[in-house]
């Protein structure tokens, strides 16, 4: 029985046929590139490198998100480069303002528009600054979802609902009694 082949053997012998002499390619191989690892990716001059899947200690070469690129120019000063994401946080900030002073329906709605208007602004200007945090899709996504969301309860909040949603009221009683 013979024994087996070692890790090295078989990363070795992995780009050879049966006719092939030991230590040299296939001569019908399109290329003289032997794979050495299991794991491997060509460099920019198209040897092999062998790569590791861990991610790296330090992180030195992070894409920024598309459209996360300055709202204004780089000479404008740093809130006017930021301005889309300073308006929803300002919002944001005057809802909580209103909803910590009592006013609670306006403020959740006042919040709730913020996060809708956000990714109003994700989608239609190209670049947003700090407001894009994601991929356009997702960021659009998120913000509408929780402007929506927030929106509606600020809505169906009691005493007085402005909304009122039947079945939902049903399904309460049905899983209280």
């Amino acid at each position: 029985m013979p024994a087996e082949d070692t890790d090295a053997e078989r990363t070795e012998n992995a780009g050879r046929t049966e006719n092939a002499e030991p230590g040299r390619p296939d001569p019908s191989a399109a290329d003289d590139i032997t794979v050495r690892d299991a794991v491997s990716a060509p460099d920019a001059e198209g040897r092999p490198r062998r790569t590791t899947r861990r991610f790296p200690l330090f992180t030195r070469d992070t894409a920024r998100p598309e459209g996360g690129g300055r709202a204004a120019g780089g000479d404008a000063p740093a809130p006017a480069r930021q301005w889309p994401v300073l308006t929803v946080v300002l919002v944001v900030g005057l809802g909580l303002l209103l909803t910590a002073l009592g006013v609670f329906r306006w403020g959740t709605l006042l919040i709730g528009a913020a996060l809708l208007a956000g990714a109003a602004l994700r989608w239609v200007l190209p670049d947003v600054g700090m407001l894009a945090v994601r991929s356009r899709f997702t960021d659009i996504a998120t913000y509408g979802v929780f402007g929506l969301s927030i929106a509606l309860l600020a809505l169906m909040a009691q005493p007085d609902p402005v909304l009122e949603i039947p079945f939902l009221k049903d399904t309460l009683h049905f899983t209280v009694s």
